[in-house]
């Protein structure tokens, strides 16, 4: 019967940690930009990849047609 007790006042005391954290995190702006990771996909990276030309590093873009 004593073990039931020390799991509930256990369990009680690792929720109070755990709800204390959350309230930490909100406070902190943990959960202020929930509108950013929503749309992030919708914008197309450029993708820059590095060649070289004539001894010389350059970036070019992907979309960019190489000469010949």
């Amino acid at each position: 019967m004593s073990v039931i007790f020390l799991l509930i006042i256990f369990s009680l005391l690792l929720a109070i940690v755990f709800l204390m954290a959350f309230i930490w995190s909100v406070k902190d702006g943990q959960y202020e930009d929930d509108y950013t990771p929503s749309v992030r996909i919708l914008f197309e990276d450029s993708n820059i990849t590095p060649t070289i030309d004539n001894n010389q590093l350059t970036t070019e873009s992907s979309t960019t047609t190489k000469k010949a």
